[in-house]
């Protein structure tokens, strides 16, 4: 009788690498901001900064395969905004995507390069 071998089950592919300083531009319907952001990763997890013009922000996120997310809370005229980033990495320097920003449901795209 012949061994039968369990199915291999497909490998996940490790997170993208995204740990470091990356310039991120993004579009609201032509209005443009950038910021700087410094990402430190641990396997799957995204922690940093951003700094932008309204100040610095801490961050949290998460890399799944080659999807990269992260948010963080600002204020605004007196009320907390959540801005969230969704994106794919494209290359090791760039990551691009949507972002949006609660509770004004605001969408823009974002430009993430790598600052070498």
């Amino acid at each position: 009788m012949a061994a039968t071998q369990a199915p291999e089950t497909p490998q996940t592919p490790p997170p993208a690498s995204v740990a470091g300083t990356w310039t991120v531009q993004s579009d609201f319907s032509g209005n443009q901001s950038e910021q700087s952001c410094a990402f430190t990763q641990k396997e799957a997890a995204l922690t940093g900064t951003c700094t932008g013009e309204r100040g610095s922000v801490m961050i949290t996120g998460k890399v799944d395969a080659k999807t990269v997310a992260w948010q963080f809370e600002t204020q605004y005229e007196g009320q907390t905004l959540t801005v969230s980033y969704n994106g794919t990495s494209q290359s090791a320097e760039k990551i691009t995507g949507t972002v949006n920003v609660q509770p004004m449901n605001v969408d823009g795209q974002f430009t993430a390069t790598k600052t070498k």
